[in-house]
């Protein structure tokens, strides 16, 4: 498999490792958007989280609570990201959570900046969407 954070994992390709556990692993990101930003992954390959089992999922979790404490102490405040999926902006096929300190002059928005509209739902494709995402 030609996965850049597998090869992380095995060794492969060298990594400035934070924190380690069973099932995942945080490093520094090779290419930041600010000082301090923050990868944590499984170890075992999965594109997106619902592939996971319950307890990787625990595991990746766990580890990103431990290293948001880590990195808000950069700046006090930390964006926690997910492309989950290709079409959701996944650059690497691999499971990883963004940990980016951010600040209010870092030129970065909220999450509706990174959209150019709003969408309008009426009240029945709102009913709709509810009914289908309800648990």
């Amino acid at each position: 498999m030609d996965c850049i954070f597998c090869k992380i994992i095995s060794g492969d390709v060298s990594a400035k490792i934070l924190n380690e556990t069973a099932n995942s692993v945080s490093f520094l990101d090779a290419f930041p958007l600010a000082k301090g930003h923050v990868l944590v992954i499984p170890k075992k390959h999965h594109q997106k989280i619902q592939d996971m089992s319950e307890k990787e999922n625990t595991d990746l979790f766990s580890l990103v609570s431990l290293m948001v404490s880590k990195v808000d102490s950069i700046t006090g405040a930390t964006l926690i990201a997910i492309h989950n999926g290709k079409d959701a902006g996944q650059e690497v096929p691999h499971v990883h959570v963004h940990l980016v300190p951010r600040s209010n002059n870092d030129s970065a928005g909220a999450i509706h900046s990174m959209f150019d509209s709003v969408l309008k739902l009426s009240e029945s494709e709102l009913d709709e969407l509810y009914n289908k995402l309800k648990i």
